[in-house]
């Protein structure tokens, strides 16, 4: 992986921008380091976040909304409070039942976020 460029030490997202990275879906990079990534996305309803994989282990926090979330094939509905973790190269992707927010940390960080 190539060198990193860390996050400030105190972020405040009112002062990121979002980043429009598919219909009805955003995303705002927080904090990270070369092993570790947090990351908002913000869904409308409907908005889908199609089926991909990668080589990171994902954890993931509903923060509000509901989807439903496959990994590996298994369908589960997922509402506000609720987690789920991914592990690397999963096969994984969601769709926004209801607009919502999915808080995401990625290890190692995603470099191709920062590109």
């Amino acid at each position: 992986m190539q060198n990193i460029k860390t996050s400030k030490e105190f972020i405040k997202g009112n002062e990121i921008e979002w980043e429009i990275v598919g219909e009805g879906i955003k995303r705002k990079i927080l904090a990270f380091d070369d092993k570790i990534m947090l990351v908002n996305v913000y869904f409308e309803k409907g908005g889908i976040g199609v089926l991909h994989e990668h080589y990171h282990s994902q954890v993931t926090y509903i923060a509000s909304g509901k989807f439903d979330v496959t990994i590996s094939g298994v369908t589960q509905t997922l509402k506000e409070g609720d987690s789920f973790y991914i592990p690397p190269h999963a096969i994984h992707g969601v769709v926004c039942l209801e607009e919502g927010m999915l808080t995401d940390v990625f290890s190692p960080a995603r470099e191709d976020f920062l590109k």
